[in-house]
C-alpha cells in the first residue's frame, strides 16, 4: 500500500472523531481543513476503495438515546441452527450486535447478542427471542457501568 498524503491523513483524523449531526456534516468541516465537501467525500470514498478505511458508521450513545438497560446475552445454539438463529436475532431492532463465537464460551455459548432496552425490560426482550427461536439456554451479562465509548485513533 502506498503512503497516505497529508490531505488524506487530515481527512482520516476528521472521520475518526465524532461527526456533527447535521444534514451536511462535511460542508462546514471542510472549511477548517480548507477543502470542499466534495473533495472530502471523494477522498473518503477513495480511501474505502483502496482498503485504508474498512468501516465508516455511526456509534450510538445508548444512554443519550434513551436506552436505560443493556445486556450481552450469550446463547447455546445447536450447530445446525446457528445461521438460522443468528439471522432471526440480527433482524431484531433492539439488538446492535449479533455474532457467532468460536470457540464457544464455556464450550457452550456460541451466539452473542447485545440488547438495548428503552421502554421494555431486558427480560421481556429475551422472552421474545426465546419465543422466536425456541432456544432457552442463555446467559445474561448486564451492563452495569460504561467505562469507555470511543473509537480508536490511528492518526493524531
Amino acid at each position: 500500500m502506498e503512503s497516505l498524503t497529508s490531505k488524506q491523513k487530515k481527512i482520516v483524523r476528521l472521520v475518526q472523531k465524532d461527526i456533527p449531526l447535521t444534514r451536511f456534516p462535511f460542508k462546514n468541516t471542510g472549511g477548517t481543513l480548507k477543502m470542499s465537501e466534495t473533495e472530502i467525500l471523494t477522498t473518503i470514498r477513495t480511501l474505502r476503495e483502496k482498503g485504508y478505511i474498512r468501516k465508516f458508521g455511526a456509534v450510538l450513545r445508548h444512554q443519550k438515546a434513551g436506552y436505560t438497560e443493556n445486556a450481552l446475552v450469550l446463547w447455546a445454539v445447536p450447530e445446525q441452527r446457528i445461521r438460522e438463529t443468528g439471522n432471526v436475532f440480527a433482524r431484531l431492532s433492539f439488538i446492535s450486535h449479533c455474532y457467532e463465537r468460536k470457540p464457544a464460551f464455556m464450550n457452550r455459548y456460541n451466539i452473542f447478542t447485545m440488547l438495548h432496552a428503552g421502554g421494555r425490560s431486558i427480560s421481556s426482550l429475551i422472552k421474545d427471542m426465546v419465543h422466536l427461536t425456541g432456544h432457552k439456554d442463555y446467559l445474561i451479562l448486564k451492563s452495569v457501568k460504561e467505562f469507555k465509548k470511543t473509537s480508536p485513533e490511528y492518526f493524531r
